[in-house]
């Protein structure tokens, strides 16, 4: 077995986190194994100012840390899953993916208890397209805008009064020791989560069947098929990072049952579907899915936000 396994992260606190967490899960298994971060910042990580479909959605957060590993500087880099594109550069894919997170999305406000207590024109920060079509669809009065930065910084400008509430992944919260900064967790009923959010994944080599072999320990079944149909319906539907398309998938017994959502970015057009069959046939059941939302005019509403400003470098 390798002596060592060297593994590229970004540098923000929540992707440190992560890092540390395989770090020390990889540890329990081989304590004889030497594991070595190696930290770095990302596109997506440095332009701030710019909302996230604006600069390029797919690998935003990804590619650098790919680029690493391809130099030979690093054997793994774990991702957010929500941040990984359908289809990985040739070469690379997932080696394994851990145990689900909380999916959902968090309200946090100094002022208000719950999403429903916002009183009319309030100002809603959240970076997601997602969550922005779901949350208007919702309530129509609200006046949302872009949040950029890590989860700190997104906190702070709650805290010094430019938004009345924002929203963040539940996950990314917990993960960092400020579930108490969340008054309610908004349910998939509401706001469907992002494909794969709470997921963390770990890609590598393909052909490095040596580091497959220590990471897959790691591997969690249940988390990998929930993940498997998600993606699917997202694949079908050519979506990338972000874009308003919400997926969920449970499952019951031998059973997966998931719900798919596709939004217009002002929120005057939600589309859902679901579908329920055996989990061994997930990715055929995602993107049934798919051709589910297709069939109600999930394309042309996708067009129309690929063609908007948000998506125009």
């Amino acid at each position: 077995m390798k002596k060592n396994l060297r593994i590229a992260t970004r540098k923000s606190p929540l992707a440190m986190w992560q890092a540390e967490f395989v770090k020390a899960e990889l540890e329990k298994v081989y304590p004889e194994l030497e594991i070595i971060l190696l930290p770095m910042s990302t596109k997506g990580d440095k332009i701030l100012d710019v909302p996230l479909a604006k600069i390029g959605g797919k690998g935003l957060f990804t590619k650098e840390l790919e680029d690493r590993m391809m130099d030979g500087d690093a054997d793994i880099a774990i991702h957010s899953m929500k941040d990984v594109p359908m289809e990985l550069p040739e070469g690379f894919a997932l080696g394994a993916l851990l145990e689900r997170h909380a999916p959902t999305d968090a309200f946090i406000s100094n002022q208000y208890a719950t999403f429903d207590e916002l009183p009319q024109g309030a100002i809603l920060g959240t970076s997601s397209l997602r969550r922005k079509a779901q949350l208007i669809a919702v309530r129509p009065d609200l006046d949302v805008r872009d949040l950029r930065g890590n989860v700190g910084t997104r906190l702070g400008k709650l805290d010094a009064g430019e938004y009345d509430a924002i929203v963040l992944a539940t996950s990314g919260l917990q993960r960092l020791g400020l579930g108490e900064r969340i008054r309610h967790e908004i349910s998939p009923e509401v706001c469907l989560p992002a494909v794969t959010q709470g997921t963390l994944g770990i890609e590598y080599f393909s052909k490095d069947t040596e580091t497959l072999d220590i990471i897959r320990v790691l591997n969690h079944d249940d988390s990998e098929i929930r993940a498997l149909a998600e993606r699917a319906m997202n694949h079908r539907l050519e979506g990338g990072c972000q874009v308003p398309i919400g997926v969920f998938a449970e499952l019951e017994g031998d059973q997966i049952f998931i719900r798919g959502l596709v939004g217009s970015l002002d929120g005057t057009e939600i589309l859902t579907a679901n579908i329920k069959g055996p989990k061994s046939d997930a990715q055929a059941l995602g993107v049934a899915l798919a051709e589910k939302l297709l069939d109600q005019g999930a394309k042309a509403i996708l067009d129309e936000v690929y063609a908007s400003d948000l998506h125009k470098g």
